[in-house]
């Protein structure tokens, strides 16, 4: 029996070596919470069986327009009625041609040209083939269509060769189809963000810097690119993997970090500082690694720009969004921070529960008073956040 309470996905799968990969990104899909019922071509059961793939499901897997244990006779519709999208992953190049053609000749072609919901393909083949301009011509013709082109990526393909054709990874796929369910609320809006920490230099190896991940910043991109804005994310040195679709400026020091949000934030509508930017930097770095010896070693330490003071203070800045991880008296100090800077809404945490860690809790502090985002993981509070953003008449 449908569960009603979920969302339901459409999963087709097409021949080609990347199919194994179908079964990975079916257990990301209902990790998310989607009921999804699974399709496939004849092609596709020669890469990877429907046993498998009804177990992980448990739903009966469809490969067959004639299927007889349909009662009506009428899979292609029925399938179709109930998914609030239909994904293909991976598409293969000939399918790829049947969707640009209006082709319809097995039960997967037939739901696609029958459906009322979105449709978004995951294109998987070799290089050249995706290169030809047959299939880049199929490719634009689906784009004006209106279907959702996901990928492909480049890199070492099954059959040696290396280009572009790669189906894009699962983990990657399921964050995209979970991006085309969120409102756009922020469609046309271009938001400059700042991530990570920075790397302070002190000779050729060493230098100062924090232990923030990242995390919270990459997930209010994330959370951001759901909602349909455009982004640019200045990122310190971090282990993570920017979200699908961001424009990243990657950086070291808070100079640089400095330099790089001057160069882009004229044409911003939000400016958020997420990014855990030194206060202070050596005052003269050594080009050499410094040797140890028995004396003391003296530093000076002159202060970094206030990158985020910069930018509220323009003569016509963008929504200013500031964070504040404290140790202490967060309420006091944060509060302190956004009036002294003139932010519009400051995101306050304590930084030893957030600092590198999945989860965190977030108060928000604006001219309207305090609120509070209970504890939760990190892009469940980025969505919050971003959401409050969103709300805010303010924005330009």
């Amino acid at each position: 029996m449908r569960d009603m309470n979920k969302q339901h996905l459409v999963l087709g799968i097409t021949g080609g070596i990347a199919a194994y990969k179908a079964a990975g990104l079916l257990r990301l899909l209902m990790k998310q919470g989607y009921a999804v019922q699974v399709a496939m071509t004849d092609a596709a059961c020669h890469f990877i069986t429907p046993t498998t793939l009804q177990g992980l499901s448990g739903q009966p897997v469809y490969t067959d327009q004639w299927d007889a244990g349909t009662p009506n006779g009428m899979a292609h519709i029925n399938l179709s009625r109930e998914a609030c999208a239909i994904v293909i992953a991976p598409a293969s190049a000939d399918f790829i041609a049947k969707l640009a053609n209006g082709l319809a000749d097995d039960l997967l072609s037939t739901m696609c040209l029958a459906r009322n919901c979105p449709l978004l393909i995951a294109p998987a083949m070799n290089k050249e083939m995706w290169n030809n301009p047959a299939t880049q011509r199929n490719i634009a013709q689906l784009l004006s269509d209106g279907v959702q082109i996901m990928g492909p990526d480049s890199g070492i393909q099954a059959c040696g060769e290396e280009g572009m054709g790669r189906m894009l990874e699962p983990e990657l796929l399921a964050q995209l189809i979970a991006d085309s369910f969120q409102p756009k609320l922020l469609a046309g809006k271009k938001i400059l963000m700042t991530a990570g920490p920075t790397y302070e230099a002190i000779d050729a190896v060493r230098g100062i810097t924090n232990r923030s991940s990242g995390k919270m910043g990459y997930a209010i991109c994330q959370a951001a690119l759901e909602m349909g804005a455009e982004v640019t994310l200045v990122s310190g040195p971090t282990a993570l993997r920017a979200p699908f679709a961001a424009e990243k400026i990657d950086v070291q020091s808070a100079a640089q970090m400095f330099d790089a949000v001057k160069r882009h934030v004229a044409a911003c509508d939000i400016f958020i500082a997420v990014a855990a930017v030194a206060d202070y930097r050596v005052a003269q770095t050594s080009v050499q690694k410094i040797k140890k010896s028995a004396a003391p070693l003296t530093l000076e330490l002159v202060p970094n720009p206030d990158i985020l003071a910069y930018v509220a203070a323009l003569a016509n800045p963008p929504y200013c969004v500031g964070f504040a991880a404290e140790s202490e008296n967060l309420a006091e100090y944060a509060e302190q921070k956004r009036l002294a800077k003139r932010l519009p809404l400051l995101v306050g945490n304590i930084a030893q529960q957030a600092i590198g860690s999945d989860d965190n809790e977030l108060i928000l502090f604006d001219d309207n008073g305090i609120h509070f985002l209970p504890r939760a993981d990190k892009l469940t509070l980025a969505r919050q956040l971003m959401l409050y953003i969103a709300q805010q008449g303010a924005l330009p």
